[in-house]
């Protein structure tokens, strides 16, 4: 039972984070949305800073298994494609598009030695080695700056999706990704 009132606690407060903020979002709204008590919030996490790293690290293990896992079932080339198609629909689904967990909480804890802008940091370098292996698996040339060019597409997509509302940033960015493997000759 524990177990589910810290899943309660996470899911409630990643919910809050994403569409208001890691500074806007204090404790006492987190325990009120999630129907636990304080004592119980305590027992597993002793700050409000602990509570935002099991969150992204929980955001981290979920996206980087969705990744592994499609990788598993799909060429290299379609795996790290479908990548693009991924990011259209959590553009596009759920109430509200706010942008990119880890970004919006590297932007609000900017300091880069904070525990939490590292954690969103290491999301990030974990994404970038993960477009990496795809790329050495198809014999790319350069595959760590084709890695980080792919990155900046999705990342690109992301931030204007957040500032401009969902679109077609995904697919645009997708088609430039096939650009890019189609000049590298992948």
């Amino acid at each position: 039972m524990a177990s589910n009132k810290r899943d309660q606690l996470l899911n409630t407060a990643e919910n809050l984070f994403y569409r208001e903020g890691y500074h806007a979002t204090g404790i006492d709204r987190i325990l009120a949305e999630s129907g636990v008590a304080k004592m119980t919030l305590y027992k597993h996490f002793k700050s409000k800073d602990e509570l935002i790293l099991a969150v992204l690290e929980a955001r981290h293990e979920l996206m980087l298994t969705r990744l592994r896992e499609r990788a598993g079932r799909l060429p290299p080339r379609e795996a790290l494609l479908s990548v693009f198609d991924g990011l259209h629909g959590m553009i596009h689904g759920g109430d509200k598009f706010c942008g990119c967990l880890f970004i919006n909480a590297a932007a609000e804890y900017h300091d880069r030695d904070h525990p939490i802008h590292r954690r969103s940091s290491a999301y990030k370098a974990e994404l970038q080695a993960y477009l990496r292996e795809l790329l050495e698996h198809m014999d790319a040339p350069n595959a760590t700056q084709l890695a980080r060019q792919l990155q900046y597409l999705l990342e690109g997509a992301l931030s204007m999706a957040h500032i401009e509302g969902p679109g077609e940033q995904a697919r645009d960015a997708k088609a430039a990704a096939e650009c890019l493997l189609n000049a590298a000759d992948i």
